[in-house]
């Protein structure tokens, strides 16, 4: 048996301002935006640039329910893992375009790691994973 996760959900506000952030200031690549007329809504993923893996679909709110849940989809732990090829080249970058880190680059046991947050709040740890990680780049 084979199987995969495609598709991460992340509850946000604006489908607009989502894909600005992510396209404008963590350079993913926009796959798709599709209007769904009979359910008013928008089917919109994006990725990492030259990703492979999963896809986060960006779902906005539809009530109040969901609406509390934007920006602590885990409840205050980091959420999300954004794998680099360059870690100081993608954090001086997101550093200059505005993104807010909570925890500073560390050395760590499985590579290079620091935690900032997406436009709503949400935890992201940005990573290189080492040699001796079994899931580097």
């Amino acid at each position: 048996m084979k199987q995969s996760i495609v598709h991460v959900a992340l509850v946000v506000k604006d489908y607009d301002e989502a894909i600005e952030f992510y396209t404008k200031k963590l350079h993913f690549e926009l796959i798709e935006d599709t209007y769904i007329p009979e359910q008013d809504k928008r089917w919109v993923v994006v990725a990492p640039p030259n990703s492979t893996g999963t896809t986060i679909l960006l779902a906005r709110a539809s009530n109040e329910e969901q609406e509390s849940f934007i920006g602590n989809q885990s409840g205050g732990r980091v959420f999300l893992f954004l794998n680099t090829d360059d870690f100081w080249r993608d954090y001086n970058e997101m550093l200059s375009k505005g993104i807010e880190f909570v925890r500073e680059p560390k050395e760590a046991e499985y590579g290079t790691v620091a935690v900032f947050k997406d436009l709503y709040g949400n935890l992201w740890d940005l990573l290189q994973l080492n040699k001796k990680s079994s899931l580097n780049l």
